[in-house]
């Protein structure tokens, strides 16, 4: 679908400003919000999965976080 989820942000981005300009018809401005609701979900969706790989990471390395944690002080 998309290219990666920065493209998909700036894409998302794009269509609000040009929902808020109000210079759309009513037909332009569905499809907009359209393409805006695939893009939301699309990022929301990359954002859980990097959110799983960040936790599984903490997870299999919480004793070395813990001991430099120990160390900062």
């Amino acid at each position: 679908m998309e290219k990666n989820y920065e493209d998909s942000v700036k894409e998302l981005e794009q269509i609000i400003r040009e929902l808020d300009s109000k210079d759309l018809t009513l037909e332009e401005s569905i499809n907009k919000y359209e393409r805006g609701i695939e893009l939301y979900k699309y990022c929301s969706n990359v954002l859980k999965e990097y959110e799983g790989r960040v936790k599984n990471i903490i997870d299999e390395n919480s004793d070395i976080l813990k001991e430099n944690e120990n160390d900062r002080y």
